[in-house]
C-alpha cells in the first residue's frame, strides 16, 4: 500500500502523527502544489490511499478517473467543496473526515489580524522599518472605534468576528441570504440588506460557505456600491468574489483595501497582480492552521486509514 500525504506546504504533515503504525505502508508527502491536473495525475497514480489537507488541492472528476489505484480517501476537516465525492462514491472509494477542532477561533482571529492591519498600514510600514525608513509612504490609517463592521455570513466564525468588533466598539451590521432580523440579533449584529451593508459599512468581512449560491457573491456591482475607503475582507473563500473586479477597484481608487488569506488560485502565483499592490494586505490561507489543529487533523486521519485498512472505515461521508 502507498499513501501520499498531500499539501504539506509547510513541511509539518510527517512530525504531525505518528505513521509509523502504518504498518506496510509506504508514506510519502508532496510539499509543493500541483502544477494541473495532469501533474497530479501523474503523480499521484501510484497511491492506494490519499491524505487530503482541507482542500489545498482541487479533485474533480477528471482527477478522480485518472487515479486507477485509488481506493480511501482521508480529508481532513468536515468538507471539502472542492473534492468530487460523488466520483468517489461511484468507484466505491470511501472519503473519511476529521473534527474540525478550533478552526472557529483561529480563522476569527486571523480576520481580526487582517482588519487591523489593513486599517493602520502595519505591513507597509513594517517593510518601511526593515527597510530602514520611517513614515515614508504610510497613509494615516483608520480608527475602528465608531466604525461600522458589516459581517456577511452570520455563522460561528462571523459571530465571533461580529462580537469582537463591539469589544473595538464599532458598529456592528450583518447580511446573509438566509438572515433574518431576530437571529442577527442573537448573532450580536443589527440585520441590514446586502446593498445598504454594501453602502454604510468601513470594514466588509465575509464569512461564507462557497458554493453555487455564493460564488461571485462580491461582484463589481456589490462593489461598486462600497465606500471609496472601505476594508473588504475574505478569510473564507476566493471564488466569493470576483477578483477581476475587485483588482480593478483597488487600481482605481473604487475600494480602500482588500485585507485576504484565500485566493481564486492557491498557492497564489508568484507574479500575481495581488503581489505587487500597496493597498492589499496578503496572509497564505492560515486561517485554520495551528500546530493544535494540524495534530488533531492528521491524528484522525490516521486512525481513519488504520480503520480503513482494518475493513471497518470509520467517520466515511459519502457511501
Amino acid at each position: 500500500m502507498k499513501l501520499a500525504l498531500l499539501d504539506d506546504y509547510q513541511r509539518v504533515a510527517l512530525q504531525s502523527a505518528d505513521w509509523g503504525r502504518l504498518k506496510g505502508v509506504e508514506v510519502s508527502a508532496f510539499h509543493e502544489a500541483f502544477s494541473s491536473v495532469d501533474d497530479a495525475a501523474k503523480k499521484l497514480q501510484p497511491f492506494d490511499i490519499l491524505c487530503l489537507l482541507r482542500e489545498r488541492t482541487a479533485f474533480p472528476r477528471a482527477l478522480v478517473e485518472r487515479l486507477p489505484n485509488l481506493k480511501f480517501v482521508a480529508l481532513t476537516g468536515i468538507r471539502a467543496g472542492s473534492l468530487d465525492s460523488a466520483a468517489l462514491a461511484e468507484r466505491k472509494v470511501p472519503v473519511s473526515n476529521t473534527r474540525s477542532g478550533n478552526s472557529t477561533y483561529l480563522t476569527s482571529e486571523l480576520a481580526w489580524g487582517l482588519i487591523i492591519n489593513a486599517a493602520r498600514d502595519m505591513a507597509k510600514g513594517e517593510r518601511n522599518m526593515r527597510s530602514g525608513k520611517w513614515h515614508e509612504g504610510l497613509a494615516p490609517g483608520m480608527g475602528l472605534q465608531g466604525k461600522r463592521l458589516g459581517v456577511i455570513g452570520l455563522g460561528k466564525i462571523g459571530a465571533r468576528v461580529a462580537a469582537i468588533g463591539k469589544a473595538f466598539a464599532m458598529d456592528v451590521v450583518a447580511w446573509s441570504q438566509n438572515l433574518t432580523p431576530e437571529k442577527a440579533a442573537e448573532g450580536g449584529a443589527a440585520y441590514l440588506s446586502k446593498e445598504d451593508l454594501l453602502r454604510t459599512s468601513d470594514v466588509i468581512s465575509l464569512h461564507l460557505v462557497l458554493s453555487d449560491r455564493t460564488r461571485g457573491l462580491i461582484s463589481e456591482e456589490e462593489i461598486s456600491l462600497m465606500k471609496p475607503t472601505a476594508i473588504l475582507v475574505n478569510v473564507s473563500r476566493g471564488p466569493l468574489v470576483d477578483e477581476k473586479a475587485m483588482l480593478d477597484a483597488l487600481k482605481n481608487g473604487r475600494l480602500g483595501h482588500a485585507a485576504l488569506d484565500v485566493y481564486d488560485r492557491e498557492p497564489l502565483p508568484a507574479d500575481h497582480a495581488l503581489r505587487k499592490m500597496d493597498n492589499v494586505t496578503l496572509s497564505p490561507h492560515l486561517g485554520y492552521v495551528n500546530d493544535e489543529n494540524l495534530r488533531m487533523f492528521y491524528g484522525d486521519a490516521l486512525e481513519n486509514i488504520e480503520a480503513f485498512l482494518a475493513g471497518k472505515p470509520i467517520r466515511v461521508i459519502n457511501l
